[in-house]
């Protein structure tokens, strides 16, 4: 079982602008529209579990619906997920640890977590296992962090690190759990 984030930052730490925009992310260019792994890693992953505003994020891009796993978004203020995505997606509302287990007990062992505040919460809530942090070579200087404050640090053990596109630099992290 893993609870993993795979996301881009800006070198600052921010993974949307003050405007909340993402348009930042194609700042590097990419001619032969490599996809830096992305196949890969949704190709090792059971589930995603997202937060609404990366939700309705991604139901804005005029693309196919670009996941094959089934995708539970986290929300207090929605009711219910409108009617051209009610099949790509199921509305969820609990406490993390909780939603975890419900997951697993599914048989749903390897759950991507995306979105800022999402994010946020599983990493106060001790619940990411491993972290796959892409920075692009950019300084928003201002908008939605990554991180949040935590109650106290976490540490976490170097697996590997690739330049992508010559450009990015793509780093992944292990939790480090006390024995």
């Amino acid at each position: 079982m893993a609870n993993i984030v795979y996301i881009a930052t800006s070198l600052d730490g921010f993974i949307a602008d003050s405007n909340g925009s993402i348009d930042w992310l194609h700042s590097v260019p990419n001619p032969d529209g490599d996809d830096c792994g992305w196949a890969g890693f949704l190709s090792r992953i059971d589930a995603i579990v997202m937060g609404r505003t990366t939700f309705e994020t991604v139901c804005s891009f005029d693309i196919d619906w670009p996941y094959p796993v089934p995708v539970f978004v986290l929300s207090n203020s929605l009711s219910e997920i409108r009617a051209k995505f009610a099949d790509k997606a199921e509305l969820v509302s609990s406490e993390l640890a909780a939603l975890v287990a419900t997951l697993n007990h599914r048989g749903l062992q390897r759950l991507y977590i995306d979105g800022g505040k999402t994010v946020q919460g599983f990493m106060a809530a001790d619940l990411i296992d491993e972290l796959v942090i892409t920075r692009l070579p950019i300084v928003l200087g201002g908008g939605s962090p990554l991180f949040g404050t935590l109650s106290e640090p976490q540490q976490y053990e170097h697996v590997n690190t690739e330049v992508l596109l010559g450009a990015m630099v793509k780093s992944h992290y292990r939790r480090v759990r006390g024995a």
